[in-house]
């Protein structure tokens, strides 16, 4: 069975691109390809001019957690830790020292307007915020592109809106490139290009 075939696409520095397309169109199999958590059976995927399907194991591993930040619908913080500590652990991973990781993961929650909740568990957080949480948490190893799949699809208008103006922010003040899969087409039509997937294919 073909899920995905022929797509190409060039996403440019500071893009927002927006995937859309029904239940089943391959949405979240093009961004977790794109993301390097699967693999397709033919093709490249090129992330600031590393052709990665060339990279394996650690190496592709390292390269990931470095370049490419995700962000889910269903948040995915780890109950244990606080918010300040998600949003660290890329950059502990990726070998920063714990007071750097501290310095930044702050910067960023204040930028998302949570820095007071930096103490706070994800229990103790309303969906919006631990949806910046993860945010904050992605973009942490300033990657060359984060891919969200429904990020505001588990929270209501206002908070879905109220998010996406966050990443539209952040998008204009560190010329972040973002790539969003969505079904809510007034999300979609806010980014700069749109992806309309259909039986796996790009429908024109």
């Amino acid at each position: 069975m073909t899920i995905l075939d022929d797509i190409s696409l060039f996403i440019k520095k500071g893009e927002i691109a927006s995937i859309t397309g029904a239940s089943g169109a391959g949405k979240s199999t093009l961004l977790q390809i794109m993301g390097t958590l699967d693999q397709a059976d033919s093709g490249q995927i090129v992330i600031n001019d590393q052709d990665v399907s060339n990279l394996k194991g650690n190496k592709l591993a390292d390269f990931r957690n470095k370049e490419i930040g995700f962000v889910f619908q269903f948040h995915h913080l780890l109950a244990e830790f606080n918010a300040l500590e998600n949003a660290s652990m890329p950059a502990l991973i990726a070998g920063m020292n714990k007071s750097e990781a501290k310095d930044k993961a702050n910067e960023l929650l204040k930028k998302l307007n949570i820095g007071d909740r930096a103490t706070h568990k994800p229990a103790q957080l309303s969906g919006g915020e631990q949806q910046r949480v993860a945010i904050a948490r992605a973009l942490i190893n300033n990657p060359s592109v984060i891919l969200a799949d429904e990020p505001s699809g588990n929270l209501d208008s206002k908070h879905s809106d109220e998010l996406m103006d966050y990443i539209f922010k952040l998008r204009d003040e560190l010329d972040q490139t973002f790539v969003l899969v969505t079904h809510d087409k007034a999300i979609a039509e806010r980014g700069d290009t749109i992806l309309d997937l259909k039986d796996g294919k790009v429908n024109a």
